[in-house]
């Protein structure tokens, strides 16, 4: 069935279209020569010509792109037909994953209009955000191959996924906040071992959690 145009495909073509338009205002007043690529502590390790950027702008609107169509039309490709029952969650999470490559974008260009302005400092709490928000919504989503702790056990079995999805929700939500809090204060080098523990912890916490899951209740089985 052919997908219709919502108000909710309405705001995220907005949203989509603002790095564009700030380009466009922005462009004829950068120098030649721009910061394009950075390190993990944010500093500027390499400058290319300004028309790189124009590039550099196609894959950055595309990839939002890409990732909004797949998740609008996941119930059509869905070979289990579940996600219709979670279409809703599909669309939240595709305008949030929207809502927030356009916000990296914006932060790339603004860095790059003055001079490697520190970039740490805004995309690391930008990341804690987008988990914050993840965690809101990590409960709504039912059994799918596509998103969500996909694990052998939680996909196996849908208690395990409620349980798993539950715990992934609050810990997420948590650490996101913490985490946009604590890269404000951190230096570049301390963010970057703070955020990558963070993040390693919040990832695998929840596959842990649905492995013993499974080995609890199989043992009650038997």
């Amino acid at each position: 069935t052919m997908k219709k145009f919502t108000l909710l495909d309405g705001a995220a073509l907005v949203v989509w279209l603002l790095p564009a338009v700030y380009l466009f205002f922005i462009y004829s007043s950068l120098p030649q020569t721009v910061p394009m690529h950075y390190g993990l502590n944010g500093k500027v390790n390499r400058y290319g010509d300004k028309s790189e950027l124009l590039t550099l702008q196609w894959i950055m609107l595309g990839v939002p792109v890409l990732v909004y169509l797949l998740l609008k039309f996941l119930p059509v490709i869905d070979p289990k037909k579940q996600i219709k029952y979670g279409e809703s969650t599909f669309q939240k999470l595709a305008f949030g994953l929207v809502v927030f490559l356009t916000a990296l974008n914006i932060v790339i260009l603004f860095s790059t209009a003055h001079n490697g302005f520190k970039i740490d400092k805004l995309i690391f709490p930008l990341i804690g955000l987008m988990f914050v928000f993840l965690g809101n919504i990590m409960n709504s989503i039912k059994p799918n191959y596509f998103a969500g702790i996909r694990t052998p056990w939680t996909l196996e079995n849908e208690d395990n996924w409620r349980a798993t999805h539950r715990l992934a929700s609050r810990i997420w939500f948590t650490g996101g906040i913490i985490l946009t809090i604590l890269m404000l204060f951190l230096s570049p080098e301390a963010g970057t071992i703070v955020f990558t523990t963070c993040v390693l912890i919040m990832a695998f916490v929840p596959i842990i959690y649905s492995y013993v899951y499974f080995i609890k209740h199989q043992f009650k089985q038997n």
